[in-house]
């Protein structure tokens, strides 16, 4: 198992290098691709940095590590359109604004899904929060000073957690 860290302990990820990292019992190698410069392979959804005004919303699954919500898209949305749906599912959010801030490209390297390649998309988006009612497959939200994004921000010690910290920087958390 790899251990988590805080974002604000990682180097961001450079553009188009590949870092490994380890999930679902599989190798992976991951890489950042700035928005222009949107890499080959299967859309894997969008994540946003959610910012409501001096705050950071953040989402966990089992309650100990936080991140940007985000999910895969259904049918033939767009990445914009991925990113609304999940947000408002995920974190009770309204997006009022986006910017995107680049993508994450994913390569299987060893395991079942050997030579899948996917990529999702990155995105500052400002929100309007709404009450809680979790209703999906989130049960926790968080709701931090976006000033402690990097303390506040885990991800896994490997390429994802350099990813993260690329990403925090391009939203202008880092």
């Amino acid at each position: 198992m790899v251990d988590l860290i805080p974002v604000g302990q990682a180097v961001p990820a450079p553009d188009g290098t590949p870092l490994a990292a380890r999930g679902n019992h599989q190798d992976w190698l991951l890489s950042w691709h700035p928005p222009g410069e949107r890499p080959e392979g299967r859309a894997h959804g969008a994540s946003g940095v959610c910012v409501a005004g001096a705050d950071l919303v953040l989402v966990s699954h089992h309650g100990g590590h936080f991140g940007p919500p985000g999910g895969r898209p259904e049918g033939d949305e767009t990445d914009l359109e991925t990113l609304c749906r999940e947000l408002r599912e995920e974190a009770c959010v309204r997006v009022t604004a986006a910017g995107l801030l680049g993508f994450s490209r994913s390569e299987c390297v060893a395991g079942p899904e050997l030579g899948l390649v996917l990529v999702r998309s990155f995105w500052r988006a400002e929100v309007l929060v709404d009450p809680w009612e979790p209703r999906f497959e989130v049960p926790h939200r968080r709701i931090v000073p976006a000033a402690a994004a990097l303390d506040e921000v885990w991800d896994y010690a490997d390429g994802s957690v350099r990813i993260m910290a690329r990403v925090l920087a391009e939203a202008r958390l880092a």
